[in-house]
């Protein structure tokens, strides 16, 4: 970890014989910004585990479940069994067309009128229409895209957000363990909300997957907005020596006037458009289909198929832990260069999870295609330590614009992932979804050979000549 300088204050009349005790005390707590980071994970794990829940909900609301009644099994009928598979792709994708809306607004809004806010507003709204998934889906089919459209729309701030508070909480050479650390709670999540989510759904029925996690939410809401603030300046608990730390690399808080015509003409920015979108169009496919997935090709339970399916995910949160870790280590401590670690995480990442894609489509065992699916889909912990956080690199005071546009484009592919899917896969069979996974692995190979021609770490031209409102006005 980068050393801290020596604090900057001046003490009180009578309290210098006290500093060296004030400073050891300082050294032995958690620091502030790693405070933040473990609440923004949790944060991002209890968001994930309500958009995924859906993806094992759907399973049971239209296939029904087995229940065992006096010793006996019964077929117990799903509430929505008339819903063809390409209603339930209209369904499972109805989310990002709200996510997709409001990623750009989520980015203004969260330098206008405070990122920590911002975020609290995006993660309780989406709580709420979790709590009220289960009446609004009896009450139609419309009624619960309306809410899924609703959870995406008010999610869709939440990354901008946080791309805004670690480029006031995150020093320049933490930037990648600390993102990265936060962004991991998203796949954390999603591995407690599989399997959960499966024994909620087998054992109280479905509704109560969407009340629990709902619930959840909400306690999480409260905690975040009593503890986290803004900017560390007014975090009262703070040390001396982290405020000198994270205000010695402070980016300017002026309000500048964003220049979106550069943005949208830089090859780097798109480079890292493409690298998201291709990592995203394979794990929106696989959040809402792998428990489809394992259960037509390896004939799984929907318990069984929620469980295995939430192993990817651990990996993917381990991977983009450690990974973090690993790129800022060789960047601070090694010295290597910051364009050449992001170019390697997201080739390696992207290389390898086609490679294991595709052995998934060599076996039939059923292990070894829980295995293969687990690791390709955990290397995409590796990509997001190379996208990711480039954002930063190239431009910081802009980065909750940057990642606003990047998650725009990379919407996408949850919006026509799922009813691509729903085109192809009609009867579920194992030549269906090989076709799914070959436009996966090209999407994967597409992104690798972008980013590594085209992608950059320096701050940009275009962000290091900027103008304020204030200039404007005067």
């Amino acid at each position: 970890m980068e050393a801290e300088p020596p604090p900057s204050r001046t003490l009180p009349y009578g309290t210098s014989e006290t500093i060296d005790d004030d400073e050891a005390l300082e050294s032995k707590r958690w620091k502030r910004r790693h405070v933040v980071a473990i609440l923004a994970l949790l944060g991002f794990a209890n968001i994930y585990a309500m958009r995924a829940n859906l993806s094992i909900a759907i399973v049971e609301m239209t296939s029904g479940t087995e229940r065992k009644v006096n010793g006996t099994t019964l077929h117990v009928l799903g509430d929505f069994e008339n819903w063809t598979p390409m209603t339930q792709g209209v369904v499972l994708s109805s989310f990002f067309y709200g996510y997709i809306v409001s990623q750009l607004p989520g980015g203004y809004l969260a330098y206008t009128h405070g990122a920590k806010t911002i975020f609290f507003a995006g993660t309780f709204g989406t709580a709420v229409f979790t709590l009220l998934t289960p009446p609004f889906a009896r009450m139609g089919y419309g009624m619960l895209v309306f809410a899924r459209f609703m959870e995406g729309l008010l999610e869709g701030v939440t990354y901008p957000a946080m791309h805004v508070i670690w480029s006031r909480w995150a020093p320049p050479m933490e930037q990648t363990k600390l993102a990265t650390f936060a962004f991991s709670g998203s796949y954390f999540g999603t591995v407690v909300a599989m399997p959960l989510s499966a024994y909620l759904g087998e054992h109280f029925g479905w509704p109560m997957i969407f009340w629990f996690f709902g619930a959840l939410g909400v306690i999480w809401c409260m905690v975040w907005y009593k503890t986290v603030h803004d900017r560390p300046e007014d975090d009262p608990k703070i040390s001396t020596s982290e405020l000198a730390l994270l205000q010695r690399d402070a980016v300017s808080q002026n309000h500048y006037i964003v220049p979106w015509a550069q943005i949208l003409r830089s090859k780097p920015v798109w480079a890292v458009i493409v690298a998201h979108s291709a990592q995203n169009l394979g794990f929106y496919i696989m959040l809402t289909n792998l428990p489809k997935m394992l259960k037509d090709i390896a004939g799984y339970n929907v318990e069984k198929a929620g469980i295995a399916s939430s192993l990817p995910y651990f990996l993917m949160g381990f991977q983009i832990i450690t990974g973090g870790q690993l790129c800022d280590y060789l960047r601070r401590d090694k010295h290597y260069d910051t364009l050449f670690v992001r170019k390697m995480a997201c080739a390696l990442g992207f290389i390898g999870q086609s490679v294991f894609l595709f052995l998934v489509m060599t076996t039939s065992n059923s292990l070894l295609l829980v295995l293969f699916f687990s690791i390709s889909i955990g290397l995409g912990g590796i990509c997001w330590c190379g996208f990711s956080v480039n954002h930063l690199d190239l431009a910081p005071q802009y980065a909750g614009h940057l990642m606003a546009t990047s998650n725009t484009f990379a919407t996408i592919p949850g919006i026509f992932g799922p009813l691509l899917v729903g085109a192809i896969v009609q009867n579920g069979t194992i030549g269906e979804w090989n076709v799914i996974m070959y436009i996966i692995i090209s999407a994967y190979l597409l992104g690798a050979a972008i980013f590594w021609k085209f992608a950059d770490a320096t701050l940009q031209p275009w962000a290091a000549e900027h103008t304020s409102f204030v200039g404007q006005l005067e």
